[in-house]
């Protein structure tokens, strides 16, 4: 064995969850409960589009995530812009979380871990499945039924939920 492999100390292993997170769901964070069990930081990271300002501004997804994901250890949120492999290299991150809900994430996201990989071969991207009852849970399911009326507060934490109540009151 070379030093390296038995040497104990190691670079931690920084890892990136990148997505909308508009509004983060149950789903989401247990997939963040994955990966901070796996590796030693993980940067939820917030991808901001410039043109779809979203449901809720970046600052207040920010802390909602904080806020969802306070009884977790070994994450920090931030905002981004432009290709998540740039994003990783700024922040010495050696892998790329993507939660998979379905079969049908399977394709696009294997095209985009592939794309990741061309453009930088020394990053991984690591695919982490939800809990079952969590599986179908998804941004997109929870604003189309809170702007119903309908009852989707099982499917975000209660701060969200709050958050969202508010933002559809007015």
């Amino acid at each position: 064995m070379s030093d390296a492999a038995t040497s104990s100390a190691h670079a931690p292993t920084i890892a990136v969850y990148p997505g909308s997170f508009d509004p983060i769901t149950v789903g989401h964070i247990d997939i963040l409960e994955r990966a901070v069990k796996i590796f030693d930081h993980v940067i939820v990271a917030i991808g901001q589009h410039p043109t779809k300002p979203g449901f809720f501004p970046v600052e207040q997804r920010k802390k909602l995530i904080e806020q969802s994901a306070e009884h977790l250890r070994g994450f920090s949120v931030t905002g981004f812009s432009g290709l998540v492999v740039d994003f990783c290299r700024e922040q010495g991150a050696r892998v790329i979380v993507r939660g998979l809900r379905a079969v049908s994430d399977f394709e696009p996201e294997f095209q985009m871990g592939l794309a990741n990989r061309d453009l930088d071969p020394e990053l991984e991207t690591v695919f982490l499945i939800p809990r079952p009852d969590r599986m179908f849970v998804s941004s997109s399911l929870v604003r189309e039924i809170a702007s119903h009326g309908g009852d989707y507060e099982r499917y975000v934490s209660p701060a969200v939920a709050r958050a969202m109540a508010s933002k559809i009151a007015g």
